[in-house]
């Protein structure tokens, strides 16, 4: 991988640090800052399954951290190519799903990532 690689993979990893800390951390305060079109209940009532979503966005940033510490460079370009690739299919699925904001904020950094990771291997 090369160097432009590694950094954009450290991007993705950090904003879904950042969007797990949000969901477990900050729903039932910043969220109702960010979602003005929701009643504040609903942050109430949807901080477990907010909490449940952060875990995931960890458990994602996780896995790109592990690719950047794997010595073998086709281990890391696989694993790499998968937390990606999962990253982008969330991202698609929100957008269609929730909101298509999710598509610029999750998706494209994780295509942009990606296609400079493939673009490295050719």
């Amino acid at each position: 991988m090369n160097i432009i690689s590694y950094i954009l993979i450290g991007i993705v990893a950090i904003l879904h640090l950042m969007f797990g800390a949000f969901e477990m951390f900050a729903w039932k305060t910043k969220a109702k800052d960010m979602f003005k079109g929701y009643p504040p209940e609903f942050f109430d009532q949807s901080s477990v399954l907010a909490a449940n979503q952060g875990l995931y966005n960890y458990f994602l940033a996780a896995g790109l951290i592990w690719s950047l510490l794997i010595s073998d460079p086709d281990w890391q370009y696989n694993i790499s190519t998968f937390f990606l690739s999962c990253i982008i299919v969330a991202g698609v699925y929100g957008a269609v799903t929730a909101s298509k904001t999710i598509f610029f904020i999750q998706a494209l950094p994780a295509i942009i990532a990606i296609l400079i990771l493939l673009l490295s291997k050719a």
